[in-house]
């Protein structure tokens, strides 16, 4: 049945759902004594999320950070950024590419299209770098002081393609002090993960800082058809970053960052018919370590890039320079059908657990450059009144190629296509701080952004005897002003209470996949608005530390993907509107000198809302659609009412950690970690079979440290109850679908020098 909707907006209420959680808060903090001994407290949190550092609390809006020990863990495995992936609220990160191309969702706002030059609403910022490209994003993670996620609209510090928010590292820098670490993890699979850094005074002025990383896993998965690719899974991930501080006196600093990656492994495996026709169930008797293909696989991705940052103290004022430069290739090869046969090559009788026909392809990024540069001039009066403004320019120029192979025909090539992009930015902004009084502070920004694309694609081969295609064009152009204001109140000098409403865009986006179609399809921007009110305290003498938002949002004209379907072509399009409104909570608290605990939650409730949108649902994998028919376009289905794909309405993560410390002057710990998300549609439209189910995901970590906590020998695991679920799907062929990791175990061993 069509489903409309009629709920009240919940930003009216903000106000009072803030104060009403205030109540009980406050009534704890005069009425509990703090448990336990009075040794242990939390040290204070600096971000830089404003652009300037301050205390967490301070910040006026919803913001979650890992780092040291806490992200040491769930990192312990050797796997990719997607381990971040629940960690924190409100944030989910998948990838149908593996390593290489992670996927970012904040708040239920993300964007579910492969294409290499996709853009995305989250934002991912490394070292006041943006990362624009998805490709990029999927860096390896090491050696940071730590990261730090923003939700909700970032458009006025942070500009464009942000308006769900922000995912910012920051590296550890330079200096003066010498010394580092070295980390080496042997585990499941013939794993090895070694790690380290070191810190080098050259002069008194002089300091650089070396971070190395590799990561090795053996191939696990079997290939039960034997070639072309006889075992898969196995990847080579390194990583290299070197940052040179000059520092000639106090009032300028210079910070040089240079930085690459290769990695070659396997590209993400598609699995045929996995799923139970009827059920979100995998199939009986189904093997994690056993596949049966009959096309090629493989990835190789290299990239590098280097920063340089500026910094001038001047009278009551500070410059910034921030100069970045990208560069990444890769090539991405994968049996997208999953199976080595038999073909039915039957469509008008194809059911659910036959292969209809082989499909193997792959896309390339052989040229890519981005290219960025901001300037930043902000006060640093002691007077009520601060500000800061700045210009920033974005070029970015890449070509994606896309190949088609006939896996019956000796795998050979037998499609062609490719497109070039070249995007132009350019953006003024600047923010406001005013303190009305002790208690009071407000803040206000605005950012102006052209963004213009130029664009073209051509086939040149088809695979499907469509014949080659003239150049096709399309320049698109967008120009917004994105708005924040905020305001902070301290009912207590330890605990304040914030409200704020921002907007931000996502500039026109463009799909030209010529290989199966002849169309290029434009996405026009998107403007989003969100009204968000928390509370955020230090409790029982800063033994503890709580943060509560509600948030509500409308994204008008969302830039959404029709993935796959029955046409087997990727198209991009525009709701009419998307509705998002929640709560989330970070929780971190000592509940006694040895054991502290965190807890995390969000839920999340994403509705598209336009009554004529319709999409084309699975193919001839033949699921089970749950969203009612067009007539008016026969073959697509409705999606109004529908959640967003990839957005669980609830996500939890819990960690806890006990110390035993020994007469010897070391410790003996045991640290666990869950991450909890409850199900997730892979698609636009609903269906029985392409719904994920609800994962949960634990960790546990038994060690030893000495030596003043400077070193560390630890036994672990990942994942250890082993729960496979199925994270994504191809719809156009049969039931494919992808599973998260297994189980890991391993043990480490971590010095500081």
């Amino acid at each position: 049945m069509h489903r409309s909707h009629k709920e009240p907006p919940l930003a009216r209420t903000l106000v009072a759902l803030v104060a009403a959680s205030f109540a009980p808060l406050h009534h704890a903090l005069a009425q509990s004594a703090p448990a336990g001994g009075e040794s242990a407290r939390l040290a204070p949190v600096m971000v830089t999320a404003e652009r300037r550092v301050e205390d967490i609390k301070d910040v006026p809006s919803a913001i979650s950070t890992l780092g040291g020990e806490g992200l040491d863990v769930i990192n312990s495995g050797g796997q990719d950024i997607r381990m971040l992936s629940g960690r924190v609220p409100s944030l989910n990160i998948e990838s149908s590419f593996g390593r290489a191309f992670p996927r970012f969702y904040v708040r239920g706002l993300g964007n579910t299209d492969f294409d290499l030059n996709a853009s995305q609403p989250v934002s991912l910022v490394f070292d006041d770098v943006v990362q624009e490209n998805p490709i990029l994003k999927g860096f390896p993670v090491f050696d940071l002081e730590r990261i730090e996620v923003l939700r909700g609209p970032q458009g006025t510090l942070f500009g464009r393609n942000a308006p769900a928010g922000v995912v910012k590292f920051e590296s550890a820098r330079p200096s003066q002090k010498p010394g580092g670490y070295f980390s080496a993890t042997a585990g499941s699979e013939n794993s090895l993960n070694l790690e380290g850094a070191w810190n080098l005074p050259l002069s008194g002025v002089l300091a650089a800082r070396v971070s190395l990383q590799t990561q090795h896993r053996g191939d696990w998965v079997t290939n039960t058809n034997g070639g072309p690719t006889s075992s898969l899974e196995g990847f080579d991930d390194n990583a290299a970053r070197v940052q040179l501080l000059w520092q000639p006196r106090k009032e300028f600093s210079a910070l040089l960052n240079v930085h690459g990656r290769h990695l070659e492994g396997s590209a993400r495996l598609f699995r045929a018919n996995i799923i139970q026709p009827g059920t979100n169930d995998l199939v009986a008797g189904f093997d994690e370590k056993k596949i049966a293909i009959d096309g090629i696989n493989s990835q190789k991705l290299t990239g590098s890039g280097a920063s340089l940052r500026l910094r001038w103290q001047l009278d009551g004022l500070t410059l910034h320079s921030i100069t970045g430069f990208e560069h990444v290739s890769s090539f991405s090869r994968g049996d997208i059908d999953g199976s080595a046969g038999p073909y039915t090559f039957n469509f008008a009788t194809a059911v659910p657990g036959t292969v209809p026909f082989p499909s193997e392809s792959a896309d390339g990024l052989p040229r890519h450059q981005q290219l960025t540069q901001e300037l930043r001039l902000e006060s640093n009066d002691k007077g009520p009144l601060n500000w800061l403004a700045g210009v920033y320019v974005f070029d970015e120029r890449i070509t994606v190629d896309s190949f088609d192979y006939a896996t019956l025909n000796g795998n050979a090539q037998d499609g062609y296509a490719v497109q070039h992009q070249k995007n132009r930015a350019g953006a003024l902004f600047g923010s406001v701080n005013y303190a009305v009084s002790e208690r009071l502070k407000l803040r206000g920004g605005l950012r102006y952004t052209d963004d213009r694309k130029d664009y073209d694609a051509q086939r040149f081969v088809s695979p499907i005897g469509g014949g080659a295609t003239g150049l096709i064009t399309t320049n698109p152009r967008a120009k917004d002003t994105s708005w924040d204001l905020s305001g902070t109140y301290a009912v207590s000098p330890d605990a304040n209470v914030y409200a704020r409403v921002a907007t931000g865009f996502r500039a026109p986006s463009i799909q030209g996949r010529l290989l199966f179609g002849d169309e290029v399809t434009v996405a026009g921007k998107e403007k989003v608005l969100s009204y968000e009110a928390g509370v955020k305290a230090d409790l029982f003498d800063k033994r503890a530390r709580v943060a509560f938002s509600v948030f509500q949002y409308t994204v008008k004209n969302q830039q959404l993907t029709a993935v796959g379907g029955d046409a087997n072509f990727n198209r991009l399009i525009n709701a009419e509107k998307t509705v998002g409104r929640g709560a989330e909570l970070d929780l971190q608290a000592y509940l006694s000198d040895n054991l502290l605990v965190g807890l995390g939650a969000s839920l999340n409730d994403t509705k598209i809302h336009d009554p004529n949108l319709s999409v084309q649902p699975c193919g001839l994998s033949g699921c089970t659609v749950l969203d009612p028919p067009n007539a008016a376009r026969p073959g697509t289905v409705f999606i109004d009412g529908n959640p967003l794909p990839q957005a669980p309405k609830t996500v939890l993560t819990l960690t806890a950690r006990y110390g035993i410390p020994t007469a010897s002057g070391g410790e003996w710990f045991v640290y666990t970690d869950w991450s909890y998300r409850s199900k997730i549609n892979f698609f636009l439209y609903e269906s029985v079979e392409y719904t994920g189910k609800s994962l949960l995901e634990g960790g546990l970590r038994l060690g030893y440290l000495w030596g003043g906590g400077k070193y560390e020998a630890a036994v672990f695991a990942r994942n250890i109850t082993n729960q496979i679920r199925t994270v994504g799907g191809i719809d156009f062929n049969n039931l494919t679908g992808f599973i998260n990791e297994p189980r890991f175990v391993g043990a480490q061993f971590k010095a500081m020098f």
